[in-house]
């Protein structure tokens, strides 16, 4: 690519008087710079080891930045993720590609139910990794659930379809009965404020032709219950009166805590966080500044059901046997 279509690309400067005209690639890792390549980055030991391997140009936004070689092209731009971006979004002009935003919830179920997802590229959320993972793959379709870096790519990037709601049959908190394409799925390892989260997914693989087995289905991250005993100790449900909820986003304890309260009355719930972190409905959370002190709450505390932000089951004792929850 020449100098001049980089800068009409990035909205850049050229603060240098460089001898080259044209750069071959583009990279925002140093250990993969070739002789030639463009090198974007605002650090200066990053910079100095893309020009020790032979770097023809470097994007930068940082104006502490020293030009250290007068013979490179330095282009100056106001955001280097958004110049980035933009030449993402020139490179895959000629790929037809599909851009898809989905929620954390709705990746976790989707990785978890389809079972071939060999034309598909799921993309981090770090920018630098989105970019090259983008840059060097040759896929059609791409999946993220960073909103911002999304619609940098494709401003109008498809969402799922949010009207989509499953039939549910018969639920607790902890298993869910529900019913997709005339299909019904016993007593499943779901919360039912979970289940619509499925329907997206079929509807999306059936749009697709993606392969998805909904008897794959089980807990996620950001929801798993663990039935224990006053000393912490994994329980079968029928010999414990007390789980903890582990979940990673205070939606779902939004959620299951007005689930408790209009289908379990009698249930007494505590919400652990950690300090200052505030949960809607929620007047007085136990606060926590570390695991020990999170330990502590479950053992002393008088509760049905634990919500424990923040933190994962790997809190709990260690056991030799593992108990199936239900």
């Amino acid at each position: 690519m020449k100098i001049e279509d980089l800068l009409n690309l990035t909205s850049g400067t050229v603060i240098s008087e460089p001898t080259i005209t044209a750069v071959n690639s583009v990279t925002v890792y140093p250990s993969k710079i070739e002789e030639g390549d463009l090198f974007i980055s605002n650090d200066p030991t990053e910079i100095a080891s893309a020009l020790e391997h032979g770097a023809y140009a470097i994007i930068f936004s940082d104006p502490a930045v020293k030009i250290t070689d007068s013979e490179v092209a330095w282009i100056q731009v106001e955001d280097i993720q958004k110049a980035a971006f933009k030449l993402i979004r020139y490179v895959l002009i000629s790929r037809e590609a599909s851009f898809y935003l989905f929620t954390e919830h709705e990746l976790s179920f989707f990785k978890m139910v389809v079972t071939q997802k060999g034309n598909i590229e799921i993309l981090p959320d770090d920018w630098r990794k989105m970019f090259e993972k983008i840059l060097n793959s040759s896929q059609k379709m791409f999946i993220g659930t960073n909103s911002e870096l999304m619609k940098m790519i494709k401003p109008d990037v498809t969402t799922m379809n949010k009207e989509a709601s499953c039939e549910i049959i018969t639920d607790t908190l902890f298993r869910t009965t529900f019913k997709i394409n005339s299909y019904i799925y016993q007593e499943k390892e779901i919360t039912p404020f979970h289940v619509d989260y499925l329907q997206r997914i079929a509807e999306f693989c059936d749009k697709h032709d993606l392969p998805y087995d909904f008897d794959r289905v089980k807990y996620t991250k950001h929801f798993t219950p663990v039935f224990i005993d006053g000393f912490l100790n994994v329980m079968k449900p029928s010999k414990s009166d007390k789980v903890a909820i582990f979940t990673d986003n205070l939606k779902d304890i939004y959620e299951a805590r007005e689930y408790v309260r209009y289908n379990g009355a009698w249930v007494k719930t505590i919400v652990m966080t950690p300090p200052k972190t505030k949960v809607d409905g929620v007047d007085r959370p136990s606060w926590y500044e570390n695991v020990d002190e999170a330990r502590e709450i479950l053992k002393n505390a008088y509760f049905n059901y634990a919500f424990v932000y923040a933190l994962d089951r790997g809190m709990l004792p260690k056991i030799k046997e593992e108990y199936s929850l239900f």
